[in-house]
């Protein structure tokens, strides 16, 4: 059975690990009666830790957010994690979260242990993040507010622009948030179209106070990030085609990103892709980066585009010598 002081250290990492624990749970973890746990609980409490408990026989117990962050009981893996996601979220798309997160990353290098704080040093030191175009940032609260709904399963409303501009408000269950590059994107079921939905969190901007909360339903999809890859890569383009390429539709997949498109297979070796862009020249320079022959199918804009391509293609290379 653990000392007193180190089930104590051990309780308050089992209830910051998870929402909601039994009292039984608890007692079976720490190897200790339900009724130590509520003593040990006690104890916490007179340590200035927030732990609300549930009525019942069996009771159950959770941290609470209280008015100073308590600390953190880390290992030596979660708190070299902690500090390397820190320094990655510094050249992140989160607008203004670059100075909270370096500043948070001062503070935790500033605790670690010796050998803690030389491997995460070393990896900072180390590691370099390819710089990347720019892209859409978020706001950090319409990040949290977001996930809050989503965690405590509550309705919300929020205006929203569209690819084309347009600006609409809409009411839905939102379900999860899927990171993807420097995008972010909203699941949830449009309770007005009474289908799911996916929505680009930069163009969102949130209705306040939320709720009510909703029963949840089952979801679109298991793997929801391979949901919203399909739907992002079926999403209106301005400059929308069809291309036939002359290699096996597996073999265009492991070339291509998901987001470029839908394939279809037609033969052993050829496909169809359906896929699209902002600008012409752009897809058709991006047509040739597939290692394989291809025809255009449809429009007949970007043909003459990729026409146009290959001329400038063929006067950069001069004249072809045997």
């Amino acid at each position: 059975m653990l000392q007193t002081s180190a089930r104590l250290l051990r309780l308050l990492s089992l209830l910051e690990s998870r929402r909601d624990w039994g009292g039984p749970e608890l007692a079976e973890r720490l190897g200790v009666s339900v009724r130590t746990v509520r003593r040990d609980v006690d104890k916490l409490r007179e340590l200035g830790y927030p732990v609300a408990a549930a009525t019942g026989t069996l009771g159950g117990y959770r941290l609470g957010a209280g008015a100073a962050l308590p600390p953190l009981l880390l290992d030596d893996e979660e708190a070299v994690a902690v500090g390397v996601a820190l320094r990655t979220a510094a050249g992140g798309a989160v607008t203004g979260i670059e100075e909270t997160a370096l500043s948070a990353m001062t503070k935790l290098e500033q605790v670690l242990p010796p050998r803690l704080r030389h491997r995460v040093r070393a990896l900072n030191v180390s590691v370099l993040r390819v710089p990347t175009a720019a892209g859409p940032t978020v706001d950090p609260q319409v990040l949290t507010t977001l996930a809050a709904v989503c965690r405590d399963t509550e309705r919300i409303r929020f205006d929203y622009r569209s690819h084309e501009g347009d600006d609409t408000v809409r009411s839905v269950e939102p379900y999860r948030l899927v990171a993807w590059g420097r995008r972010w994107y909203l699941v949830a079921y449009d309770l007005d179209r009474d289908d799911w939905r996916t929505f680009r969190v930069d163009r969102i901007t949130p209705r306040i106070p939320t709720g009510p909360r909703f029963t949840p339903r089952p979801l679109p999809a298991d793997d929801l990030a391979d949901y919203v890859a399909r739907r992002v890569s079926t999403a209106p383009w301005r400059h929308p085609a069809t291309v036939r390429v002359l290699i096996g539709a597996e073999q265009l997949a492991a070339r291509i990103p998901g987001p470029a498109g839908q394939i279809e297979p037609v033969d052993e070796h050829s496909c169809l892709l359906r896929t699209g862009a902002d600008s012409l020249d752009a897809l058709a320079a991006y047509l040739g980066l597939f290692g394989a022959d291809f025809e255009v199918l449809d429009p007949p804009e970007l043909v003459r585009a990729v026409a146009a391509l290959a001329d400038r293609y063929a006067r950069a290379a001069g004249p072809v010598r045997s």
